[in-house]
């Protein structure tokens, strides 16, 4: 699956078609036509979101148990998440992201974002917080008619919810350039000149970036040149001066980021940039197994909805020095992701929308994209229980990973999240590949963070 349109050349798997069965799925825009169209963000262009038509139009919330007899799926609230997560005691003590910023990157944007907030935290008892926008460019005119337009505003949506999730008090900065990013460096340049703009400026203290594109579909990449790649990493740069933590989805096709033969048989791994640039953190998938107080019923597994999370190795970044102790895992590349949180759709975020005003409501969403902006909440809380900026966190993930008390929850369920013939990664005990070194536990993780960081 071509990460850089998360979907693009994906076959409908088993998992999809009965999803497509239950009515949660359309496979106009991605699954058996095997094209999802040009410019659909990490999560909507996932089989069982195919266009963001899951759930759609939905008018409230719905209970788990009515999820699961309308849909066969878990569907979670924000609330859930702060209980699973143990987020509540941090926000008790004021730890909240307060005085922080969170960037948030994507393609064009939505036109509602800010009411659409301002609906989805009133509905959950959460306070509002103003959404700066920055328009990078000349940004076109919104049209609701544009499947490209439309995913973006989808992921845009998702994004922002889900940061404001879990730190209600960060301030968001969304960032909307002109030039939808798909695969290479198309919609690349303008994105990372957009970053570098905000962290030379002194904006933003993490910058969530929920889209990426296969490092096999940068120019050279079949001759061993990887200077497209390099040349874009001046803002990754800039970040690790400035100590501006950057984060990135690690992708929804796991075993399946590949490049396919034209007939939709998948041949190698091949991992996405900027999920797996050294100077990123790349943030993998978990499924939560949750109740309706927010508390699990069993352990996280890997988010394996549609043979799907996880991440592998890059072809063109060696392993960095932080991964030298899960060198047995990664070998001599790098290797992701580093960290996972929710992203499975069966355990997916409800988000509210209105950008379609043709289909405003609530909808069920998932995929590394939500998984990205939950985690820019975590390091908005660890900055401000630093008080200070974090910066480049990979060094510290690997140190806290496996020490008592860092909050740092192994996920080892040993799912394997082959598809379409392409051996997967398993979650076994310690560093995977599947989710990286686990996922957290906030309440513990938020402090021994700050404290691990130095920025």
């Amino acid at each position: 699956m071509h990460i850089a349109r998360t979907g693009r050349g994906l076959a409908a798997s088993a998992a999809t078609a009965a999803l497509v069965a239950a009515g949660l799925a359309t496979l106009s825009t991605a699954g058996a036509t095997t094209a999802a169209p040009a410019g659909v963000p990490h999560t909507f262009a996932q089989p069982a979101l195919a266009g963001h038509t899951l759930a759609r139009d939905v008018a409230s919330p719905l209970p788990i148990a009515q999820c699961q007899a309308k849909w066969h799926i878990n569907c979670y609230t924000p609330l859930q998440y702060r209980t699973a997560y143990n987020l509540n005691a941090l926000y008790k003590k004021g730890i909240t992201g307060k005085g922080r910023t969170i960037v948030i990157v994507d393609s064009y944007g939505s036109p509602t974002v800010q009411h659409d907030l301002d609906v989805y935290s009133k509905q959950f008892g959460l306070p509002s917080t103003k959404v700066d926008v920055v328009k990078w460019g000349h940004v076109p005119k919104f049209d609701p008619k544009n499947s490209d337009m439309t995913g973006w505003a989808g992921e845009t949506t998702l994004d922002v919810e889900m940061a404001h999730a879990v730190a209600p008090g960060a301030r968001i900065v969304l960032v909307e350039t002109a030039v939808a990013e798909t695969e290479g460096t198309t919609g690349l340049p303008e994105m990372m000149s957009a970053e570098k703009s905000l962290i030379d400026h002194g904006v933003g203290d993490v910058i969530s970036q929920s889209f990426g594109a296969t490092e096999n579909t940068f120019p050279g990449f079949s001759k061993g040149d990887f200077s497209s790649i390099k040349k874009l990493r001046y803002a990754f740069e800039a970040a690790a001066r400035k100590h501006v933590t950057v984060l990135a989805s690690s992708g929804d096709g796991g075993a399946t980021d590949n490049t396919a033969d034209g007939k939709g048989y998948y041949k190698y791994r091949v991992n996405s940039w900027p999920s797996s640039d050294p100077l990123v953190t790349s943030i993998g998938g978990t499924q939560l197994h949750l109740n309706d107080k927010g508390e699990r019923v069993k352990p996280d597994s890997v988010y394996n909805d549609y043979g799907a999370g996880g991440g592998g190795q890059s072809h063109v970044f060696t392993r960095p020095s932080f991964q030298n102790r899960v060198q047995n895992v990664v070998g001599t590349r790098r290797g992701t992701p580093d960290i996972s949180m929710a992203a499975a759709v069966n355990g997916g975020a409800w988000t509210y929308s209105s950008y379609d005003p043709t289909a405003t409501g609530w909808d069920v969403a998932g995929g590394t994209s939500e998984a990205s902006p939950l985690f820019s909440g975590i390091v908005a809380l660890a900055d401000q229980a630093a008080g200070h900026r974090l910066g480049d966190i990979n060094q510290a993930l690997y140190t806290l990973e496996g020490r008592k008390g860092s909050g740092i929850v192994d996920v080892n369920d040993g799912t394997d999240n082959s598809y379409q013939g392409v051996k997967g990664y398993k979650a076994v005990g310690g560093y995977d590949m599947a989710t990286g070194v686990g996922t957290l536990n906030a309440l513990t993780f938020v402090p021994a963070l700050a404290k691990a960081s130095h920025g």
